[in-house]
């Protein structure tokens, strides 16, 4: 009996490291790494080698690697692990304003979306996930040795079938399709200007657009636009995440004084008993990531 071996893909699952497939080594809660798996190949780490033969290929996914120094677990790649760890071509987007954007664009497996610009891919391989496995991403960069380095990658991660990068200026060109998209994502410094584009890119029956900004003279250019191209439910958000350390704290027990019922009784002679209680507790971080853009949402009508 024929057994089928599925590969790695970020948009679907596999057990067993194979050759040729990207993996993401966890080092620490801080410290994650993408590796390309090659027969024969080593990757020098903080711990020690790790040898992709003997290591990797064959293992599954989630393994303890046993190095020198110490140890890594190999885990499979997705979307979030990969926004942490790619390689920085240009400022990217987070999970927390990903998530966001990914459930206010009304994705889901199927669904066909614009993008521009690509830039690193951060979001671009959340949006696949979301609309695997007939969906399809049409992503427009301008730039182009980051177009070809993304489509190398989108290769790589075997998404490509998902995507199409076009290397162009959606301002001028727009996004290469008409009347086809179910959602449209900007992330580019003029993107009152790529409205329009935006609009006869989407389908007839409407859909929805999110242009994101880090400045709020860019949100009130754009909302001007989006009225008069006659989008509606138009809205602004910013998205701030505040997370709560966990601390164990020891505080006294107040001294309320001597019970009511044992006044004129004789004083014990022991010593003041200065109690206290140890318990779990959060505080409020010292520091904390503050802005990073708007996310400006619209609704083009059925038309």
């Amino acid at each position: 009996m024929l057994v089928a071996v599925l590969t790695m893909s970020f948009v679907e699952y596999s057990d067993f490291i194979q050759d040729g497939d990207v993996a993401i080594i966890y080092l620490n809660h801080n410290n994650v790494m993408p590796v390309k798996v090659q027969q024969g190949a080593q990757t020098q780490t903080r711990y020690g080698v790790i040898r992709h033969s003997t290591d990797l290929i064959g293992q599954r996914y989630g393994s303890k690697v046993t190095c020198s120094k110490g140890w890594v677990h190999v885990l499979h790649p997705t979307p979030e692990l990969w926004t942490v760890a790619l390689p920085h071509r240009t400022q990217i987007l987070y999970t927390t304003d990903i998530a966001f954007i990914t459930m206010m664009l009304e994705l889901k497996p199927g669904s066909i979306v614009c993008e521009s610009g690509t830039g690193s891919g951060s979001l671009s391989h959340a949006i696949l996930r979301s609309i695997a496995p007939t969906g399809h991403l049409h992503t427009v960069e301008f730039h182009q040795q980051r177009a070809e380095k993304v489509a190398e990658e989108f290769t790589e991660h075997r998404v490509d079938h998902l995507v199409t990068v076009r290397n162009q200026d959606v301002c001028k060109d727009g996004f290469g399709v008409t009347g086809v998209a179910d959602a449209v994502f900007l992330d580019i410094p003029s993107p009152w200007d790529a409205v329009r584009h935006a609009k006869a890119a989407m389908k007839k029956q409407g859909g929805r657009l999110c242009s994101f900004s880090p400045c709020i003279e860019q949100v009130q250019k754009t909302c001007e636009v989006l009225g008069d191209q006659g989008f509606e439910d138009i809205s602004t958000t910013e998205v701030l995440l505040r997370e709560h350390e966990v601390r164990t704290v020891s505080l006294p027990l107040p001294d309320f004084g001597p019970d009511p019922d044992t006044v004129g009784e004789a004083p014990p002679s022991a010593a003041p008993n200065h109690a206290s209680i140890t318990l779990k507790t959060t505080t409020l971080p010292r520091e904390m990531p503050g802005h990073t853009g708007y996310l400006t949402f619209a609704t083009k009508p059925r038309t």
